[in-house]
């Protein structure tokens, strides 16, 4: 399709209406956290109890190997989700594609709730598992960047990232819900009762969320920047193609950006509820405290992070996090195995409060801002999300190099300071862009 000029009287957009706008924040906070409680949810569930219900072996230690391959499979169809769901969203519009992401995430995890278990219907049990969450990675691959771009395209261009922030917020809160889930149901029931129908429960409890959820995103109004897209015409058929062609570089950052915290988001939240258990002999309400505790740091940090990155920048935010994560990599295994809860938990908050937090909170605006208005929903869930595939195995591989290294984590740490190192490479590559006008439909740099 042939570019359209910008028309420049045609860009400045109408200061969005202070109640509009907190109904979209309201509406990316709740649809966020209610579609990543469903995706995280299963990782939970993937260290607790799936190897006993669905991927039965002699040795646990292999049945949860192979949950966390399930696990990574979600991430293998979140780019197609991304590249599906995103085109659809780049043509039809933000507002009603959050909304068929938000049945397609919901209804899955509802039904892994329903699922027989392998010693009623065998092999059928892991593999109808597996669709389930092959049917999360397709909803999550265009959930996050859909309402991270609606709250891009409506946010005053000075303080877009501190409300895109909060989108990431909603992931975060999504991780504390399904820990919770876990861990009122561990306090609550007895391990027999736990084992055998109350696992189910956090699953089932996703089809009561996906209604909040749906009503209230059917409430939000649609991007100001799409409408204008619409009235001049300007949407693109092909928004995929065109995504590769005019930014193949901005799309190799995206990618690269996200494989540490990925890799490392993963590792804190079910590796090392895994590890404390199996390997430190940890409770398992302790493991899953030490998760909650570092999601509600990351959770009150995040406005905070997007507010600074309006007045720093994305850039120097982003090299910082990334640089920290992989610096502390093994200080933090080296402090959990202290054995001592407290020590722990202290070391997941630094590295999340100072490690991730930061990189994560940039992330909404950072990858709007990476492409033009006729692309950014493909260009951003599609760069994303392949990034996510990359890096998604990391539980399985975080297991599997731990039980190589005879059960001494410093393998893994290695494995994170990698991830770090290769987000880092993208964010030296990437430029710092808080001052771009999001209505544009192409990036400055292309127009030169």
């Amino acid at each position: 399709m042939v570019q359209q000029e910008t028309d420049p009287t045609t860009t400045t957009r109408t200061a969005p209406n202070d109640r509009e706008l907190r109904r979209v924040v309201a509406s990316s906070i709740v649809g966020t956290a209610l579609e990543w409680y469903d995706f995280f949810i299963y990782g939970t569930a993937v260290v607790l109890v799936f190897n006993d219900h669905f991927f039965v072996q002699d040795d646990p230690a292999m049945g949860t190997l192979i949950g966390f391959a399930t696990f990574g499979v979600g991430f293998v169809f979140r780019p197609l989700g991304g590249f599906v769901f995103g085109s659809i969203g780049d043509r039809i519009g933000r507002r009603a594609t959050l909304v068929l992401t938000t049945l397609i995430m919901g209804l899955s995890t509802g039904v892994i709730g329903l699922l027989p278990s392998y010693e009623s219907i065998g092999l059928a049990a892991p593999l109808l598992l597996t669709l389930m969450r092959i049917c999360q990675g397709l909803g999550a691959g265009a959930e996050f960047g859909g309402a991270s771009t609606l709250l891009a395209e409506h946010a005053p261009p000075a303080r877009r990232g501190f409300f895109t922030s909060f989108a990431q917020l909603g992931v975060q809160i999504g991780l504390v819900l399904s820990t919770a889930s876990f861990l009122i149901i561990e306090l609550s029931l007895s391990d027999n009762a736990t084992d055998t129908w109350g696992w189910r429960l956090p699953f089932l409890f996703s089809f009561v969320l996906i209604a909040v959820a749906l009503y209230l995103r059917l409430r939000v109004a649609e991007s100001p920047v799409f409408r204008q897209l619409q009235q001049r015409r300007s949407v693109v058929k092909l928004p995929a193609r065109e995504t590769l062609r005019r930014y193949p570089r901005n799309f190799l950052v995206g990618i690269g950006a996200h494989i540490c915290d990925t890799a490392v988001v993963y590792i804190y939240a079910t590796f090392s509820v895994s590890y404390m258990t199996d390997e430190l002999g940890l409770e398992r309400w302790t493991a899953l405290t030490g998760v909650i505790l570092f999601g509600l740091v990351v959770i009150a940090l995040q406005p905070v992070y997007g507010a600074l990155s309006d007045r720093i920048g994305r850039r120097p935010l982003n090299l910082f996090s990334v640089i920290f994560t992989g610096l502390f990599a093994f200080p933090l295994f080296l402090l959990m195995e202290t054995e001592q809860p407290v020590v722990i938990y202290g070391a997941l908050i630094l590295a999340t409060g100072l490690g991730l937090a930061p990189m994560i909170a940039v992330q909404p605006a950072f990858y709007a801002e990476l492409f033009g208005a006729r692309v950014r929903y493909t260009g951003f869930a599609a760069s994303r999300e392949v990034g996510a595939a990359v890096a998604g195995f990391s539980p399985m591989i975080a297991t599997a190099l731990l039980a190589k290294g005879d059960g001494s984590p410093w393998l893994v740490a290695g494995f994170m300071m990698l991830t770090a190192v290769i987000s880092l490479i993208a964010f030296l590559y990437s430029r710092e862009s808080r001052d771009v006008d999001i209505a544009d439909e192409t990036l400055p740099e292309e127009r030169r």
